[in-house]
């Protein structure tokens, strides 16, 4: 209990190489990809979940120490350990990924975890998170994913710059998203194997990161705003290549 407690801290999941899923659509999205180690549990909560807890071991807590393990306002008692999933880039390249998605430098946990469930959705095979970006297994995070993260590798990266120029290198074609792009949406070839770069809206991409990738791409915007959030550049991107791709087989 004080261990997994530990665990609310990005300290913590790293040292440890676990973090917590709380909630019966997150601990039921662990339990199917195997990382879940052990659940806790409140009485009500375990005559509540108990048809998916049966092959898990099960600690039994009271509503106080459900509390203390969870970082939401009002706990539903129900909190499993998780093992990190260990994906890296280099097993990510090594099987010719079509589609993928780079936050860089994406600080807000909702961001990121929206990030995932769109590349999720759009049948991206992996997320990047790049440079000083949130750990994905920030609970704010796990909760914006919808249990994507469960379904699709997220691999964290420190260096931007070495992760955009291996994915080019193996490849990919990457897209920077930028308001002054030279390349219109409209006009990319996304039928071609593509990383997506997408920069914090604070101030977007680095102009040394922008003038790295393949091109730099500008989604048409007939209206008034000046810009857009990342979740909604992102959602436009990734249905383009998913378009894309349907359209070419």
């Amino acid at each position: 209990m004080v261990a997994a407690v530990k665990l609310h801290r990005h300290v913590g999941r790293r040292r440890a190489g676990r973090f917590l899923a709380e909630g019966p659509n997150l601990v039921e999205a662990a339990l199917r990809r195997g990382l879940v180690c052990e659940v806790f549990v409140t009485e009500a909560a375990a005559d509540r979940f108990g048809e998916m807890l049966t092959d898990v071991p099960l600690q039994l807590v009271s509503d106080r120490a459900a509390k203390a393990l969870s970082d939401t306002v009002t706990p539903v008692g129900l909190v499993a350990v998780c093992n990190v999933p260990e994906t890296s880039l280099a097993d990510l390249l090594a099987g010719t990924p079509q589609l993928v998605a780079v936050g860089v430098e994406t600080s807000e946990p909702g961001n990121a975890g929206t990030l995932i469930r769109l590349a999720d959705a759009m049948g991206a095979d992996a997320v990047v998170l790049a440079g000083h970006s949130v750990d994905p297994y920030n609970g704010k995070c796990l909760r914006a994913s919808a249990g994507s993260i469960f379904s699709i590798p997220v691999i964290s990266q420190s260096d931007s710059a070495a992760a955009v120029s291996a994915l080019a290198s193996a490849g990919l074609q990457t897209l920077a998203t930028t308001v002054d792009g030279e390349l219109l949406l409209d006009d990319a070839d996304l039928a071609a194997p593509t990383a997506w770069l997408f920069g914090p809206e604070a101030h977007g991409l680095s102009a040394e990161l922008a003038s790295a990738a393949t091109h730099r791409v500008r989604i048409p915007m007939p209206g008034n705003a000046e810009s857009l959030n990342v979740a909604s550049a992102a959602a436009i991107c990734l249905y383009q290549s998913a378009r894309a791709a349907r359209r070419a087989s």
